[in-house]
């Protein structure tokens, strides 16, 4: 996976992959939406958006690893590529899960993918939230 030339600034965030330091990414994605103008309502998306990404990805690893956040902030949108090296017996996001529905329901592009930045059992989630609430 290759990551998007960005008309914006960049932010990585990179924690423990822990459950409880969740709010910290959550609260960065808000911080960066409202900066960015959004509206009230793809604030809202977009930081329940991430906190399911990220619990997603929490899920498939265990708490010696990282979870990478990295957002890139666009004129009118925030593309989200949030990462964890995943334990090998769990290391497939599910499509078919209510968080999948989730997350296609809060953001206007979602996806998911193996391998990023020369770690081939990374597992990706990449979402794509524009500034409207209107998809």
């Amino acid at each position: 996976m290759s990551f998007p030339s960005p008309d914006g600034p960049t932010v990585e965030i990179r924690i423990s992959a822990r459950p409880e330091l969740i709010p910290t990414v959550r609260a960065v994605a808000s911080d960066l939406a409202g900066r960015a103008d959004f509206d009230l309502d793809a604030i809202s998306d977009l930081r329940m958006a991430v906190d399911e990404a990220c619990a997603t990805l929490v899920g498939l690893t265990t708490e010696d690893r990282v979870l990478s956040c990295r957002f890139f902030v666009g004129k009118e949108h925030i593309e989200v590529v949030a990462s964890s090296p995943a334990v090998p017996t769990e290391g497939e996001v599910s499509t078919a899960s209510f968080g999948w529905r989730v997350l296609q329901t809060l953001a206007d592009e979602v996806s998911s993918s193996r391998g990023l930045d020369g770690q081939p059992d990374a597992v990706v989630i990449r979402l794509v939230k524009h500034a409207g609430a209107a998809k």
